[in-house]
C-alpha cells in the first residue's frame, strides 16, 4: 500500500510538473547539458529513436549528443530513418558515436552520420551489404500429397513464397531490388563518411570487421570507450569538468518502475519517450 501511494504521488508530481510547463531541464540540475542516444538490439522500428533525436535537437540547452550504438542491425528502412535524423542533427549540433559490443549493418548505417565515430577495438562493426532469406517447402508437402495452387495477377508477386520455388524471373527480380538497396546503403556511408564510393564498395561485402580493423578502413576516427568518447564529445563543446547526460528514449515501464526510477531522477513520458539524468 505505502508503495502504491507512493506511485499515486510520484505520478501526481510528475503530471503537475507538466502541466506547469516544467521539463527535466528545469528542475535544479544545472551545468552543461548533453544528449544521449541509444541504439540497441535488432532495429525493426526507428520512431522512438528518431522522436528523441528531434527532441534533442530542438532543445536549444543541449549542447551535442552522444550516439551509443549497440546493434548487430535490421530493418533497411528504419535503420535510413535514423540516418537521416542523425545527419539532420549533426547540422546544427556536434554528435559522436560510441560502439559497444556491435554496430554492424543497419547500426552502423544509422550512425555513420555522425561528426566522429568511436569504436572499442573489439566493438564488430561494418557488415555494410543486403540479405534476403526464406525457405521453400515444395519437396516436402509432395512427399505429404499435398499440392498447393498459388494465384497471382503478375510472375514476379508471389516471389518467395514458401509453396513454390523461385523462378529463374523472379531471383534475377529479386536480387535487383538487393543490388538497390546495396547501393542505397554503400552510397549513404560514402556521403557520410566522406569517402569515395568505391572505396566503400571495397568492403561492403557484408564482412564483419573489428574496431581496430575499421580504424584503418576508415569506417571510424578513433578507439576508445563510451567514456572516452564522451570526453570527446565535451572537448567538441568547448566544456570543461563535468556536464548533465540526458538519456533517451526511455522504454515505458511498469508502475513499481517508474517508483524506482523516480527515486533516481526519472521522468518518463506516457508515450516512452523520457529523459535520465547523470553526471559525467
Amino acid at each position: 500500500m505505502m508503495i502504491l501511494v507512493a506511485v499515486v504521488l510520484v505520478m501526481g508530481a510528475t503530471a503537475f510538473f507538466r502541466s506547469m510547463g516544467w521539463t527535466p531541464h528545469s528542475v535544479g540540475m544545472g551545468g552543461d547539458r548533453l544528449g544521449m542516444v541509444s541504439v540497441e538490439g535488432v532495429i525493426l522500428d526507428s520512431a522512438e529513436v528518431v522522436e528523441w533525436i528531434r527532441t534533442l535537437k530542438d532543445d536549444t540547452s543541449i549542447k551535442g549528443v552522444l550516439l551509443r550504438v549497440n546493434s548487430p542491425g535490421g530493418a533497411i528502412a528504419p535503420s535510413q530513418e535514423i540516418y537521416q535524423a542523425v545527419s539532420a542533427l549533426a547540422e546544427v549540433k556536434p554528435v559522436v558515436a560510441s560502439y559497444g559490443t556491435v554496430a554492424a549493418s543497419g547500426g552502423y548505417y544509422a550512425s555513420a552520420p555522425a561528426h566522429v565515430i568511436v569504436a572499442n577495438p573489439g566493438s564488430i562493426t561494418a557488415s555494410i551489404g543486403v540479405m534476403a532469406e526464406f525457405v521453400t517447402v515444395t519437396e516436402a508437402l509432395e512427399k505429404l500429397g499435398i499440392k498447393p495452387e498459388v494465384l497471382t495477377t503478375g510472375k514476379y508477386k508471389a516471389a518467395g513464397t514458401p509453396m513454390r520455388e523461385l523462378t529463374p524471373e523472379q531471383r534475377e527480380q529479386l536480387l535487383d531490388l538487393m543490388r538497390d538497396l546495396h547501393d542505397q546503403f554503400v552510397g549513404d556511408v560514402a556521403r557520410a563518411r566522406k569517402m569515395p564510393f568505391a572505396r566503400v564498395a571495397a568492403v561492403a561485402d557484408g564482412r564483419g570487421v573489428t574496431g581496430r580493423q575499421a580504424l584503418e578502413l576508415g569506417l571510424v576516427d578513433m578507439l576508445g570507450s563510451e567514456s572516452q568518447a564522451f570526453d570527446k564529445l565535451k572537448a567538441m563543446c568547448s566544456i570543461e569538468g563535468r556536464a548533465v547526460l540526458v538519456k533517451g528514449p526511455v522504454k515505458e515501464q511498469s508502475l513499481l518502475e517508474k517508483f524506482v526510477g523516480s527515486l533516481k531522477i526519472d521522468l518518463s513520458s506516457s508515450t516512452g519517450q523520457g529523459w535520465t539524468f547523470s553526471y559525467r
